[in-house]
């Protein structure tokens, strides 16, 4: 008696197989960096509380706090400079030449490779406070974490160089905690350096306009220089 063939699934049998399968991982891996995002904001506010009791305990006066922007956002402002903190709202995962599709962890279940996506960046505050919307920040590092909070780093210096271990490394809250001393102290190594003079010796008659006075005109980091505390590019 010949054997039941396999019947070959239909469109319909394969949006299910996918909802059932990937999209179940990309909810779960949501639901995982928002968990993660929220002990960032609980240590951020713990992170701020410390250290402004340890700055009036030394007649040190700061401008030190912390700001929970929404469910996606937090910032720590130290005096004129101030660090994000963003979670990206969608799962992400990555072309075919990224390192991690070579990794044993990855070939064992490509399901593993999908990220949530958590973002720090660089400011000056007075951008804010002078409404310099031309103003630009800088990505300090962006954390990647999978449904079981696999995480690995992109980033600058120590951020980019210690956390690049995705088979091995959990995203605890010591992790997390390092991650936003480390950042801190990346920002306050990253000094405000003046643009080369042939950037900024011409002004038309619209920008002093729309300047409307000095504390508008654009302002960055970078303008023109590399990171004085820093020799590589920023990603």
């Amino acid at each position: 008696m010949p054997k039941n063939k396999k019947q070959p699934q239909t469109p319909r049998d394969l949006i299910i197989e996918n909802l059932r399968v990937k999209g179940q991982v990309i909810k779960q891996v949501a639901a995982t960096t928002h968990e993660v995002f929220h002990e960032f904001k609980n240590l951020l506010r713990k992170t701020q509380s410390d250290l402004a009791y340890t700055l009036v305990k030394s007649n040190i006066k700061i401008d030190l706090q912390y700001s929970d922007i929404g469910q996606f956002e937090a910032e720590m402002k130290l005096n004129d400079e101030m660090v994000i903190y963003a979670q990206h709202s969608n799962v992400f995962t990555f072309d075919q030449d990224h390192y991690i599709w070579r990794l044993p962890y990855i070939q064992e279940d490509p399901m593993r490779a999908h990220c949530g996506m958590i973002q720090i960046y660089n400011f000056l505050s007075d951008s804010f406070k002078y409404n310099r919307n031309h103003d630009v920040g800088y990505m300090i590092a962006r954390i990647f974490v999978n449904k079981d909070k696999h995480f690995f780093i992109e980033g600058k210096r120590q951020l980019g160089f210690l956390y690049n271990d995705f088979e091995n490394l959990v995203l605890d809250s010591t992790h997390i905690q390092d991650v936003i001393e480390s950042s801190i102290l990346y920002t306050l190594n990253f000094d405000l350096l003046v643009p080369p003079y042939d950037m900024v010796k011409e002004l038309t008659i619209n920008q002093k306009i729309e300047m409307q006075g000095i504390q508008s005109q654009q302002t960055g980091k970078r303008l023109g220089f590399r990171f004085s505390a820093d020799a590589d590019e920023v990603k």
